[in-house]
C-alpha cells in the first residue's frame, strides 16, 4: 500500500539523503512509537519500555504534559460510515453498523511539540472508532508505507544512532546511515524516503496501519490484512510546504469550515505469501483489497483540551473480530505508550497543583 510519488517532486542527491537520514532517523517511531512488550521486558535483552521513552527524551528533549512521540498534534472527531464489503471477514460491530462515532488525532512525528511542520515528511492519523457496545478500536496510522526495521531491538538501536553529541548538540551524521547500511530491511523505507516530501495538509495524505492483523468472521475463520485510508476530499494534490512553523493546523480548520473531509478505509487481503509479522516488509503484486467504509472527520479540537487529549492511542485496544498479529512490533507498543502516558498526565496533574498553590 506504498504512497505513489508525486511527479513533481525530484528525487534527492546523495548529500541531501544523508542528511535527511540523519535527521529522519529519530522520529520515524511515528509508525510505532516506542516499544516494548506488555509485561515490561524483552528476551533475551531485557529492553524496558523505560530505556525506550528515555531514548525518546534524550533525543527530544522533556516537554512536560506533551506526548513522548506525536508531540505535536490536533483533536479531530467525526464517525465512520461502514460499507458491506469487510462483513464477510470480520465480526466487528464497526462494519455492520451504519456509522460508528470517532475520535482522532493529527500529528506530526516528533517529540518536540515546537518542530515546525515542514520538518519531517511524515505525517500521522490517530483514531479511536466508539462502537454501540463499549468495545473500542484504536488504529495509529502513518504516511509512510513501511516502517524501517522490523524488531523493537532495530528500533532501540536507530534511536541510539540519533542520539546528540553532547559536544555539539547534534547527532554524529555518520552515526545515521551507518545504522541503515548495517540494516538491509530498511531499502523498501529508504526508497520512500528519496521521493519523500512534507506535505501542505493532513487532509492530502493517505495513512498506512503498517502492521498487519487479522479480521476473525462469525465462524472464526481468520484473514491477515493491512489497511489503510485513501483520501476522498477535493483538492487532494501532493502540495509542497509552505514556510513558517504551524500551516498544517490553519489548514485543517480551514478545510473543515468548508465541510467534512473523507477518507476510504481500503483493507487489503494478505496472500499466502506475504510476510505479516514484518512491518519493514511491503507487500507486492495484485491483492484484494475492500472498500470498508468511509472515515468522516467534522470538527477539530486544540490538542490540550480536545477530547483526544487523554486518549492513549495503543493498536492493541481491538473490538471483538479484530486480532493482532505476531508482528514484535505491534506487541511491543502497549508498555511504552503507557510508559509515555503516565509520565505526561502526572506532569499535568504536578502543573496543576503546582499552579493551585501559587494562587493568593
Amino acid at each position: 500500500m506504498p504512497d505513489q510519488p508525486s511527479p513533481l517532486r525530484p528525487p534527492l542527491g546523495r548529500a541531501s539523503l544523508m542528511l535527511r537520514l540523519a535527521a529522519i532517523g529519530v522520529v520515524v517511531g511515528a509508525a510505532a512509537g516506542a516499544f516494548a512488550y506488555v509485561n515490561g521486558t524483552f528476551d533475551p535483552q531485557r529492553l524496558r519500555p523505560q530505556a525506550l521513552v528515555n531514548a525518546l527524551e534524550t533525543n527530544n528533549g522533556v516537554h512536560p504534559g506533551y506526548r513522548r512521540n506525536h508531540s505535536k498534534g490536533v483533536c479531530v472527531a467525526g464517525y465512520f460510515e461502514s460499507s458491506p464489503a469487510a462483513r464477510a471477514y470480520s465480526r466487528a460491530q464497526v462494519f455492520r453498523e451504519a456509522r460508528t462515532p470517532v475520535i482522532g488525532r493529527f500529528a506530526l512525528p516528533s517529540g518536540n511539540p515546537y518542530a515546525p511542520d515542514s520538518s519531517v515528511p511524515i505525517r500521522s492519523l490517530a483514531v479511536q472508532f466508539n462502537q454501540a457496545n463499549g468495545q473500542q478500536w484504536r488504529s495509529g496510522m502513518n504516511s509512510m508505507p513501511v516502517f524501517p526495521v522490523g524488531t523493537p531491538e532495530a528500533f532501540y538501536q536507530m534511536l541510539k544512532a540519533g542520539t546528540p553529541d553532547p559536544a555539539t548538540g547534534k547527532p554524529n551524521p555518520a552515526s545515521m546511515p551507518a545504522f541503515f547500511a548495517s540494516h538491509p530491511e530498511t531499502a523498501p523505507f529508504l526508497a520512500w524516503v528519496k521521493t519523500a516530501r512534507p506535505s501542505a495538509s493532513y487532509a492530502t495524505e493517505r495513512y498506512n496501519g503498517i502492521n498487519a492483523f487479522y479480521l476473525v468472521n462469525a465462524d472464526g475463520q481468520r484473514q491477515a490484512v493491512r489497511w489503510g485510508l485513501v483520501p476522498l476530499s477535493q483538492d487532494v494534490s501532493a502540495a509542497a510546504a509552505p514556510p513558517g512553523a504551524d500551516f498544517l493546523q490553519a489548514d485543517l480548520e480551514q478545510r473543515l469550515a468548508a465541510g467534512p473531509l473523507r477518507w476510504q478505509l481500503q483493507i487489503t487481503l494478505a496472500n499466502p505469501s506475504d510476510p505479516v509479522d514484518d512491518a519493514s516488509k511491503a507487500w507486492s503484486g495484485a491483492h484484494t483489497v475492500l472498500d470498508a467504509g468511509t472515515l468522516v472527520l467534522e470538527r477539530s479540537q486544540p490538542q490540550l483540551d480536545g477530547d483526544c487529549r487523554d486518549i492513549n492511542f495503543d493498536p492493541l485496544i481491538l473490538p471483538s473480530g479484530i486480532e493482532a498479529s505476531n508482528d514484535p512490533l505491534l506487541a511491543a507498543r502497549s508498555a511504552a505508550y503507557a510508559s509515555s502516558y503516565l509520565r505526561r498526565t502526572g506532569e499535568v496533574s504536578q502543573l496543576h497543583s503546582a499552579s493551585q498553590e501559587s494562587r493568593p
